[in-house]
């Protein structure tokens, strides 16, 4: 899966892990995020620093993550976390329709109404 075929007019790039207390914690409001604003082009990509399958897929289906999801299984040494930089997670980055990051590392209401806007554009 390449972030191309998965970019809408705005993508999130969600760095997490199933280990990660504050990535499941905040996985709710992302959840209900993707379910008002998919429809209007939003699209999310969730990139796991999990090292277990099973757990991974475990946490996938139980926070019901319903978006797709890549993952090399390599814990830290994630090539796309490399990519991008990340140090800690949760991480997201908030991407226009042209893969351009135009935001980072925003969560709840914030990460909400910067959805929003950038869909209005």
């Amino acid at each position: 899966m390449s972030l191309k075929e998965c970019l809408g007019k705005v993508t999130i790039v969600d760095f997490w892990a199933s280990w990660c207390g504050p990535c499941r914690r905040e996985n709710p409001n992302v959840v209900a995020i993707y379910k008002e604003l998919h429809a209007k082009g939003l699209n999310i990509v969730g990139v796991s620093l999990d090292k277990d399958a099973k757990a991974w897929k475990e946490a996938i289906a139980k926070d019901k993550l319903t978006w797709n999801h890549v993952s090399n299984l390599k814990f830290w040494d994630e090539p796309i976390a490399a990519q991008y930089k990340v140090q800690s997670i949760p991480a997201t980055f908030i991407l226009d329709a042209s893969g351009n990051i135009v935001a980072k590392d925003l969560r709840g209401d914030e990460l909400r109404a910067k959805i929003i806007a950038l869909l209005a554009k």
